[in-house]
């Protein structure tokens, strides 16, 4: 251990002089020895790490003794595309002398053995995926903790890094039910599971094609948990089983059905807010890479829950390709503008374009995290927060990578030339493309916004017209109010009647025509408000 130490202090003092100059950060110091080892993108080779922090809002000083952890781990370069960037993204596991991994809490995060460190390097604003991990979490999902930290490795200076928890099942992670080998039947082997969208075809394939694939694509899963080396074939065959139900449910004509349709196999909620995290933030890679999906056993709800949210380093206009850096237009709609991209969106996103329920949930939930977690607000003042913690060791990253006002693939134009031009350009980004969905969602369902230059109280629609066993009244309405319906023949006598009593905005309610004959009949209508109108109908 003695030894391990002098050779870190050695690493770290030695950077005192550096063209850096770090002497000391507000941010954690974490400093890596791999004792002339390569870090290799798999497998993970052994190393020391250690980490000076001294407690929130203290100095940390390059010549203090590693107190937050000192020890072996192993590590290996991360990422697939990033990979090509010299500044490196890696995954760390914390060992033990014996190799093994330890459990351990760092930075106040609940104990794990496996963790990364981002490298923000093509991102610029270094805060894209904190930015995307906290909107999940504070929705009420887990999504990674991000850490801000300066890392040093083999006395070179690497600049900012982002300390960031692995996807991984756990109490302090994805909260879902540990599954053994031997859960092979019953309510054991229904979960817990992790599984993904993604470019690695170590799961299985998608029965079913995406719409827009123009090279026979198809949709790709992976193992996460249990990882492939590790689940059995009961294991394997279960999942595949249930995510296939859930596919050919959706794509069948039932699919809206709220007993028997999708509904029964995945959780909406979870669909909707996972969807307004990628939508906000137009992520080109969402829905159809590093994406993540988890089930529970049946006992404890069972349903697929979407997320967690990963990989966004290339959301938030820093795509240059495929409208990523446009404010308009959804992004589920991804190979609708590149049907020539290989890695395709699954047919899920498109289906739910058709589900009205899905449309008007997701109108009320943007409706209400608009005033909440996503406000304005809430946005500027968490990238104010990066901008503050992050000022001291800008100077120092950006003066090891001098990346800021040069292209970096795939940054789009204009290319801001300073850090402030970055921050300013994200935020004219985000009012501009919050403002554009807010305007896009059909304006239906209970979260309805009644038009404000509408005199009238109320806005009668029916249909279809013809009708045949039976139609639907829409009725919106400016205010809670009693309205009167009736339908008579050409007779004029009435043939059926009722009193509704409306809420503000929008009101549906079916009535039944299979006993009438064919004919004309009219519809009138009488609102509290006084408003009254008469409209012609034909039975077939």
């Amino acid at each position: 251990m003695k030894r391990l130490l002098l050779s870190l202090f050695i690493l770290a003092g030695s950077l005192v002089s550096g063209a850096q100059n770090l002497t000391s950060s507000n941010l954690p110091i974490i400093v890596i020895n791999t004792n002339g080892q390569e870090i290799l993108n798999d497998p993970k080779i052994t190393a020391d790490m250690g980490i000076v922090f001294n407690g929130e809002g203290a100095r940390n000083n390059v010549t203090d003794p590693f107190n937050h952890y000192s020890g072996k781990i192993g590590i290996e370069i991360r990422g697939q595309s990033s990979q090509m960037f010299p500044m490196k993204s890696y995954s760390i596991e914390l060992w033990d002398n014996a190799g093994a991994s330890q459990d351990k809490s760092l930075f106040g995060l609940p104990k794990e053995s496996d963790w990364v460190l981002y490298a923000p390097y093509t991102d610029k604003t270094l805060m894209r995926n904190f930015l995307a991990y906290t909107f999940s979490r504070e929705m009420g999902h887990w999504a990674s903790n991000c850490r801000y930290v300066e890392v040093v490795v083999n006395g070179d200076y690497k600049g900012i890094y982002v300390f960031m928890e692995k996807i991984k099942r756990g109490s302090g992670r994805v909260p879902i039910t540990k599954i053994a080998t031997s859960d092979i039947s019953g309510d054991a082997v229904t979960g817990g599971y992790i599984f993904s969208i993604d470019k690695e075809a170590d799961g299985w394939y998608s029965a079913i094609y995406p719409p827009y694939g123009s090279s026979g694509q198809n949709i790709r899963f992976s193992y996460i948990y249990p990882k492939l080396s590790s689940i059995v074939t009961a294991q394997q065959d279960y999942l595949k089983k249930y995510v296939d139900s859930f596919e050919t449910v959706l794509k069948s004509d039932l699919f809206q059905d709220k007993q028997s349709g999708w509904r029964k196999y995945a959780d909406e909620a979870s669909f909707i807010d996972y969807s307004i995290v990628n939508e906000i933030s137009r992520n080109v890679d969402g829905y159809r890479l590093s994406s993540y999906f988890n089930k529970d056993r049946q006992s404890k709800g069972g349903r697929i829950i979407a997320g967690p949210a990963w990989d966004y380093d290339l959301a938030f206009r820093n795509a240059n390709y495929c409208r990523g850096a446009e404010t308009t237009g959804w992004a589920y709609q991804f190979n609708r503008d590149c049907p020539q991209d290989f890695f395709q969106i699954p047919f899920w996103w498109y289906q739910f374009e058709k589900d009205s329920a899905y449309q008007s949930g997701f109108r009320c939930r943007w409706k209400q995290v608009r005033e909440g977690s996503l406000s304005d607000t809430r946005i500027f003042k968490l990238i104010d927060s990066v901008v503050s913690l992050t000022a001291e060791a800008r100077s120092r990253h950006f003066q090891r990578w001098p990346v800021l006002g040069e292209y970096i693939w795939p940054n789009p134009q204009p290319i801001p030339t300073s850090y402030t031009g970055e921050i300013t350009a994200l935020k004219e980004w985000l009012m501009a493309r919050t403002s554009w969905i807010s305007s896009a969602i059909p304006n239906a369902g209970p979260c309805y916004d009644y038009p404000a230059a509408e005199k009238a109280s109320i806005i009668p629609a029916f249909y279809p017209n013809p009708v045949t066993n039976h139609f639907t009244l829409d009725i919106k309405s400016k205010m809670a109010q009693s309205l009167s319906v009736q339908i008579t023949d050409a007779m004029g006598r009435s043939l059926w009647k009722q009193t509704y009593s409306l809420q503000y905005g929008e009101n549906y309610y079916t009535v039944q025509t299979d006993q009438w004959a064919p004919g004309i009949y009219l519809l009138s209508y009488k609102a509290t408000s006084g408003e009254k109108g008469t409209k012609k109908l034909l039975k077939q």
